[in-house]
């Protein structure tokens, strides 16, 4: 069946909450993608980062495939081998000291803001559970995650909003202190902000935060949906801060293309969610954790210092091409922008997709890399041939 027919038949029986590009993709191999009439296209989207390991990956549909066979729910009641397993890997390659399951990353961070409003409770009473966020920032699509983004233009129809926010200017630590006062109990970030547009926080700003935290006892919630997993070239990019966050959050490339998110939390907060607390019927799925468990195995030391090497490369490549429309580059590891003047970021992207090349757009004046941190240098530069040829033409 053809695109056409597929986007009929959608139309007819979707709800229309997407602004989908107009094609049907059928099935990939690496980082490469295939639309029903056999078009190949470039990925440099992987899913909006969910497909680290690529298409086609064996090792990942071997052990997914497997745990289906031999259990594929049992729920929260009874105790299973793959969300263990995977729990003490990301505990320690994290730093953290305990993991909670849940199977995406609007839902991971409702648990995030959750278990800071619970510390905070616990020891202060009430009337301590204001969450200080960034302006620009995006924290997902639940009514309280919307409240907690930091954009305005999230805020509407779905009145009303969890209260509980307050916005503070990035990389600005005299924002955060005049945002502060008795009744916050955390402050929550993004090191890069993704959906904003691709804007990583400043090295000196990060430690002046994890400073005041601990000096007012807020706890510090880094979100790391979109930077997790091995985008940014480290397991999670707090690793590249120097800092331990209170609280984690991650989803996205963690299930490598099964639904999975969860928080990782330190050995402070470890505690804070006790039995009927916090809870979500899918999470921890063995089939989910069994995939989870493929991409941390194959997401070892050598391939995430690739992810940097690839990362410079992507960005010294679009900087040298001297575009009329590309006024910088920023990002780190394979989560990369492209600021665009002179013409639209969408109109581009529709560009980039009719030449062969899939990317996604941030903020206002954004083109957003995410390809699969497996990608080849070959797939790595075909797919640069295709944007240089959109960038140089356009």
């Amino acid at each position: 069946m053809d695109s056409k027919e597929l986007i009929s038949r959608d139309k007819q029986c979707v709800m229309q909450t997407y602004g989908r590009f107009p094609i049907a993709i059928d099935h990939g191999q690496g980082a490469l993608l295939y639309d029903t009439e056999g078009k190949e296209y470039v990925d440099f989207t992987s899913g909006i980062g969910v497909n680290c390991l690529g298409y086609g990956n064996w090792k990942w549909a071997s052990a997914v495939g497997a745990q289906a066979l031999k259990l594929q729910h049992i729920s929260n009641l009874f105790y299973s081998e793959p969300y263990i397993a995977l729990a003490e890997q990301l505990c320690a390659r994290s730093g953290m000291s305990a993991a909670f399951f849940a199977n995406g990353g609007g839902e991971a961070n409702e648990g995030m803001i959750k278990l800071a409003r619970k510390y905070s409770y616990d020891k202060y009473g009430h009337g301590r559970s204001t969450i200080i966020t960034l302006n620009n920032s995006f924290h997902g699509r639940t009514i309280t995650t919307l409240s907690a983004t930091g954009q305005a233009v999230f805020h509407q129809y779905f009145f009303p909003f969890t209260e509980g926010f307050r916005y503070a200017e990035a990389n600005d630590i005299e924002s955060i202190r005049e945002s502060g006062g008795d009744d916050v109990c955390a402050v929550m970030l993004e090191l890069v902000q993704g959906e904003g547009g691709v804007y990583p926080m400043e090295q000196e700003f990060v430690h002046q935060l994890a400073v005041l935290c601990a000096e007012n006892d807020w706890l510090l919630l880094v979100d790391e949906v979109q930077t997790g997993v091995g985008r940014t070239g480290t397991l999670f990019a707090y690793q590249q801060y120097g800092i331990l966050p209170d609280v984690v959050s991650f989803a996205k490339g963690i299930g490598g293309g099964l639904p999975l998110g969860g928080i990782l939390a330190n050995e402070k907060c470890k505690g804070v969610l006790g039995p009927g607390m916090h809870a979500t019927t899918f999470g921890g799925n063995p089939v989910a954790c069994a995939g989870a468990l493929s991409v941390l195995e194959q997401l070892d030391d050598s391939v995430l210092e690739e992810v940097k090497i690839k990362g410079e490369l992507i960005r010294d490549y679009v900087e040298g091409l001297h575009s009329p429309y590309v006024a910088g580059t920023r990002g780190l590891g394979l989560m990369i922008g492209i600021q665009i003047r002179g013409i639209g970021h969408k109109e581009l992207a529709q560009k980039c997709m009719d030449a062969g090349l899939l990317v996604l757009t941030a903020g206002k004046d954004t083109l957003r890399l995410l390809p699969p941190l497996t990608i080849t240098r070959e797939e790595i530069m075909r797919g640069l041939e295709l944007l240089r040829g959109v960038l140089c033409d356009a």
